[in-house]
Formats: C-alpha cells, structure tokens, sequence
C-alpha cells in the first residue's frame, strides 16, 4: 500500500471514528414521564403496553392520593413530561400553587381522555388543561347548559385538523372505536388538532395551546384497549408527549 493510500484510508478512519463520536454525543436522552393515575378504572395492562411501545420514552406511575406530592417544582426535576389519566377532585391550596408553578415553569403537560372531568371545583384547572367535563350544570356565555355526556363503544371517524403540527404530522384521518364526550367546555384560544362529525361528540377532541411555559395536549380518546391498541391513537399520544418535551 502507498503511503499516499495508506494515509488517506487513516484519514477515513479518523473522519469515521469522529462521526460515530458526534452522533453519540448529540443522541437525545429518553424522555422521562410521569403518568398520573386515580379516580377511575381503567385497563391496566394494555394501557402501560402502549406506554412500553414507544422509542425513546421511559415513564414510572404515580397514583392517587399520593400524585400531588410529585407534582411540585422540586420533584419535577425527576421526569420530562406529565401525563394525566386520572380522574381526581381532593386537591389542597398547597398543591395548587405547586402544580401550577411546575407548569408556569415550562414542564411539558399531556392530559388524557378522563383527566378532563378532575377538579371541578378548581377553575383554574379548567384553564390549564383547555376545557373541562362537567359533572353539573354549566354557563357558557351566559347560556346555561345541561350537563356534560358520556356514550361507551361508540364506533366514529376521526379527522386531523392541521397534519403539518408536530402532534398530529402523518397521521391521516383514522376510525376508532371509542368513548365519546359531549356538552364538554372548549376554551377559545387553544388550536384543534382532531374533530369527529360523530353526533354523540363534541366536534373538537384535541387541542394544544400553552400554560405559562408549558406545552400542553389534551385527548379526549382514550378509554380503552380499543383505543391504546389503535395504530393513530398511540402515535398521537406519542408525539404529543415528543411535542410537549419540546423534541
């Protein structure tokens, strides 16, 4: 071998062994979530399956009546991401402050299905999350309205509002055999992701919008291993948790 050729193929090596340094230096560590359970029953195992599908997420649960005590600024420092799927209404003065200065910190919020009907009391949950469930009678623009509804294994079309968002990017319109909501509370200013045309609904069933720094998702599918073992529903879930890290 020439030394010429000889020290260009030391060359490649070098440029080669520099590259594989340069991926592993920039590889995104996982993402750590917190999923926040109690309240209301759910299929457990399939549920955490979904959960342990997903590339480059690790997540621990947290239950009721112990969650609030995770929920604060200093013990967020431990996970990335919330994700909510309880259904809970204790909640003190202290645990409110605490929760809302993690998220007016910037701690990425993904809300699911049930969440929607915990705290009914608190208003200021009905800003955080983008909506509310509503247990009793409501107003709404000074119209008083009934309350919210539920209706188990119904069979409907979903339709992606802007398949560009991070959230929502290549997913086309699916079918999913679901739980709907209706008569449910939309705040204005947050963005729809997803609507259904399917009359037992609320037209829109995702949003995002942001809660002092914090990105936050809710969707409202998700009651059951319909749902989790649905293709579109578990890269929606998986990409809101990406989009709300900030990946």
């Amino acid at each position: 071998m020439s030394k010429a050729l000889l020290g260009a193929w030391l060359l490649l090596c070098l440029f080669i062994s520099n590259e594989g340094g340069t991926q592993k230096m920039h590889t995104n560590p996982p993402i750590r979530v917190l999923i926040v359970t109690g309240g209301h029953d759910f299929e457990r195992e399939p549920f955490f399956e979904m959960f342990r599908s997903f590339e480059g997420i690790t997540y621990e649960e947290v239950q009721h009546p112990h969650a609030h005590a995770r929920l604060t600024p200093e013990a967020g420092k431990q996970y990335d991401v919330i994700v909510l799927y309880d259904m809970w209404q204790p909640i003190s003065e202290e645990s409110k402050e605490a929760f809302v200065k993690l998220l007016r910190a910037g701690k990425g919020l993904v809300a699911l299905h049930h969440s929607l009907a915990s705290y009914q009391t608190w208003d200021e949950y009905r800003r955080i999350i983008g909506g509310k469930w509503h247990m009793e009678k409501w107003k709404q623009n000074g119209t008083e309205r009934p309350p919210s509804t539920f209706q188990h294994d119904v069979q409907f079309k979903v339709h992606v509002v802007d398949p560009r968002h991070p959230v929502t990017r290549g997913i086309a319109d699916f079918d999913i055999r679901d739980e709907t909501y209706g008569n449910f509370e939309v705040l204005p200013k947050v963005k729809p992701l997803l609507t259904t045309d399917e009359p037992t609904s609320n037209r829109v069933i995702a949003w995002a919008h942001t809660y002092g720094r914090s990105r936050v998702v809710y969707i409202q599918l998700g009651h059951d291993h319909y749902a989790y073992e649905n293709p579109s529903y578990r890269r929606l879930v998986w990409q809101a948790i990406r989009w709300v890290a900030g990946r």
